[in-house]
């Protein structure tokens, strides 16, 4: 069955997602300029750091010096992510738009290896969470499922489980009178397959036929606008994605983990399939040559280096 949106909602990541893996050290101001020049293409969100334990993740140190310095558009939401309790005190003293969420893995083992709890501490530490987000006026948004499709250290992630966990967070959401805004399922380490988004979705929302379901998706195995099309033929709205192919999760088990899919070449396919964004695409190419000359090595996006399709119509009809 066919269900396509008419419009999408597309969560930018790359400045988080891109530079907590470089190698070599990139610049506060580079980081900042990359921030705002993504806010000028009509991304109404953009993840700009995560609030991390910088021995773990060297290339997020700076980031409440580059949460600071962002010159913000008052039409743009600049966001971050925090694990723990000690990165959210961090982030509330910074100028960003911090809202709270849920989360937990389908894969145990990635669990210990991204956050140093299992699933059992895991939702222990949402609890002190929510209560910490409501002392402080603090919204509760979204929840994310990560693993939901396949796990580098587990394998195979059985539907059912990837069910279970949305169950579990939205049980700790009503516990606290939250009702989510959406839920996303993360295909953290490029496990998915468009067969495997179809039967996770299904039984999801077989479960939950109201609730809003995202797609997180990364592009190691070259699957990731096939998976995201399968996610648009069943209605997804919502997708998280990286300018360029920026990035890959530090914690995932496997070197050549990718990045989340390339938001132009996203921007690219939806409109080309009469699906709004409300994105400037050469805009926003012009963002992914940036990251890519700010990195210094060839970045996976195909639409950054084969362009719009803009000045070629143009130039059909003059």
């Amino acid at each position: 069955m066919t269900d396509l949106p008419k419009r999408v909602e597309i969560h930018e990541e790359g400045p988080r997602e891109g530079f907590q893996i470089e190698a070599g050290p990139i610049g506060t101001s580079e980081k900042v300029r990359f921030c705002e020049a993504l806010a000028g293409t009509g991304l109404h969100d953009v993840q700009c750091v995560s609030f991390v334990d910088p021995r773990r993740v060297p290339g997020m140190a700076d980031a409440v010096e580059v949460a600071q310095t962002i010159r913000q558009r008052p039409d743009v939401e600049y966001t971050a992510i925090a694990l723990n309790l000690r990165g959210y005190e961090r982030a509330i003293q910074t100028p960003l738009h911090i809202t709270g969420h849920l989360q937990m893995s389908a894969s145990n083992t990635f669990s210990i290896r991204n956050t140093n709890k299992d699933n059992a501490e895991t939702l222990v530490e949402q609890r002190r969470q929510l209560a910490f987000f409501r002392d402080r006026g603090i919204a509760v948004e979204s929840a994310i499922v990560m693993t939901a499709f396949g796990c580098n250290f587990e394998g195979a992630i059985a539907p059912e489980t990837v069910r279970d966990c949305v169950g579990s967070l939205l049980a700790v959401a009503d516990e606290f009178g939250i009702e989510l805004d959406r839920v996303r399922l993360a295909d953290t380490v490029g496990w998915a397959s468009p067969a495997s988004i179809q039967r996770v979705v299904g039984l999801v929302r077989e479960t939950w036929p109201d609730l809003r379901l995202a797609l997180h998706l990364h592009d190691t195995r070259g699957t990731g606008l096939a998976n995201a099309l399968m996610g648009l033929q069943m209605g997804i709205d919502s997708f998280d994605s990286s300018c360029a192919g920026l990035g890959g999760c530090p914690f995932a088990g496997h070197k050549g983990a990718a990045g989340n899919i390339c938001t132009e070449d996203l921007v690219f396919m939806c409109e080309e399939m009469g699906i709004e964004t409300g994105i400037d695409l050469d805009a926003l190419i012009d963002c992914a040559r940036m990251a890519e000359d700010i990195v210094g090595h060839p970045l996976p996006g195909k639409v950054m280096h084969g362009g719009s399709l803009s000045k070629y119509r143009q130039g059909a009809h003059a």
